[in-house]
């Protein structure tokens, strides 16, 4: 068999990374494959959320694979497209677990989507169905009665937006805004801006929602109006990349220059491509005063092990969907946060999937993981999971845009009233 060659880098933790192989064997002889289902949107308005996340999870796992695989296991995503639905969701992971017979469930994008199916995993409970780290932050999928078939990597939704509401009020900005999607994503996202501004004994000031699926082209004026009229110090959205930027484009043309902060699912990078592409074609910039909350560092933050090995993988093994989920065209970004926590969540599998030893098993997965706890993945912080946390990070990093680029965060004063 090829044995896999793991290094440890000494930063808060151990990191575990296959970064080589010693070749006893031919790839022929791998003793199996290890397949993982993903229903995410790979169409419509959000398609650029499974694209990217793919993305950065496949790049791992090519490079693992062409390495040996896993205690002679080849790794491989299954992709299924749900459009950014609940409903085609469904029927993807009723399809992955019964008639494919995936190993888990990895990487499902968005809270609308991924809330719908936790029944089916206490379903699923006899085939010891797990969710393994999804693209979302919502309460649900880390609280009773589901918490416990589910893993997640990132941290929380309330934890990003109790950080930015600190921010504001720290800053006198103490009259927040919030414009959120009408399902269950926004609605955790406005209850976390709440509870965070309750703690301090502030309320909501104004704000307005939008239907999902929402698209850029549309206009947000009433929007806009809305949340204007309550006249906030800054607002917090809750949305999708397509209309967030949106938002924040009427809302600049009317004048409402306040700071506006995003979320993490609203993929920034995605967000900035539609600014900057309607900024240059009208003359303007509406990029300035935004902050976006991220759940992963920047990926140009050279200094940190696995930012460095991500940028080499994805360079040497980044690939796009298969076809058969692909129904529109998308460029792909060289790097982006999305990709980068698609790439963390596939480096933090390939480790569960090593302690589990050469005949893996879905009800060891639990032990798998609590086993990697305090473990560092190579961003400085280790991972936190045990019976009680079912939540392996709580670092929320920001960033703003400066010449047209992401930038850290380093300094909020600029904003102080």
């Amino acid at each position: 068999m090829r044995k896999l060659v793991y290094v440890v880098i000494t930063l808060l933790g151990s990191v575990l990374f296959p970064l080589a192989a010693m070749a006893e064997d031919p790839p022929s002889e791998r003793v199996g494959e290890l397949v993982f289902g993903m229903s995410a949107a790979f169409s419509g308005a959000s398609r650029g959320l499974g694209i990217e996340y793919y993305r950065g999870a496949s790049a791992w796992f090519n490079h693992v694979n062409a390495g040996g695989g896993v205690n002679g296991h080849t790794l491989r995503i299954l992709p299924l497209d749900d459009g950014y639905d609940p409903i085609p969701t469904i029927r993807n992971t009723i399809r992955l677990v019964r008639d494919e017979k995936v190993f888990a469930l990895f990487s499902y994008v968005g809270t609308p989507t991924t809330t719908r199916i936790l029944p089916l995993l206490k379903h699923f409970e006899q085939e010891r169905m797990f969710l393994l780290f999804p693209f979302s932050g919502a309460q649900p999928l880390r609280d009773p009665p589901y918490g416990d078939r589910v893993f997640n990597l990132r941290a929380s939704y309330f934890q990003e937006t109790r950080g930015l509401v600190q921010h504001f009020t720290s800053l006198g900005r103490r009259r927040i805004g919030v414009f959120y999607q009408a399902d269950a994503y926004g609605r955790n996202g406005w209850d976390g801006v709440r509870r965070a501004l309750a703690e301090e004994g502030l309320e909501i000031v104004s704000e307005a929602a939008y239907q999902r699926g929402a698209l850029f082209s549309r206009e947000y004026d009433r929007e806009v109006e809305v949340l204007a009229a309550g006249r906030p110090d800054a607002i917090v959205t809750v949305g999708s990349y397509a209309a967030t930027a949106g938002f924040i484009r009427d809302a600049r043309e009317q004048g409402l220059d306040i700071p506006i902060a995003t979320i993490s699912f609203s993929d920034s990078d995605n967000m900035l491509r539609l600014l900057r592409a309607v900024g240059r074609s009208r003359g303007k910039v509406y990029t300035n005063d935004l902050v976006c909350a991220q759940v992963v560092p920047s990926y140009e933050d050279v200094t940190l092990p696995v930012v460095r090995l991500y940028r080499e993988v994805m360079d040497q093994h980044a690939e796009m969907p298969p076809d058969n989920v692909l129904r529109e065209p998308y460029s792909p970004h060289r790097y982006s946060f999305v990709s980068l926590e698609g790439f963390l969540n596939a480096v933090l599998l390939t480790n569960m999937v090593e302690h589990l030893g050469p005949q893996p098993s879905r009800e060891r997965i639990p032990d798998a993981l609590y086993a990697l706890n305090g473990v560092d993945l190579g961003l400085g912080c280790p991972l936190r999971y045990s019976v009680q946390k079912n939540q392996g990070l709580d670092a929320v990093y920001y960033v703003t845009v400066r010449e047209g680029r992401f930038v850290p965060l380093e300094d909020w004063s600029g904003w102080a009233k």
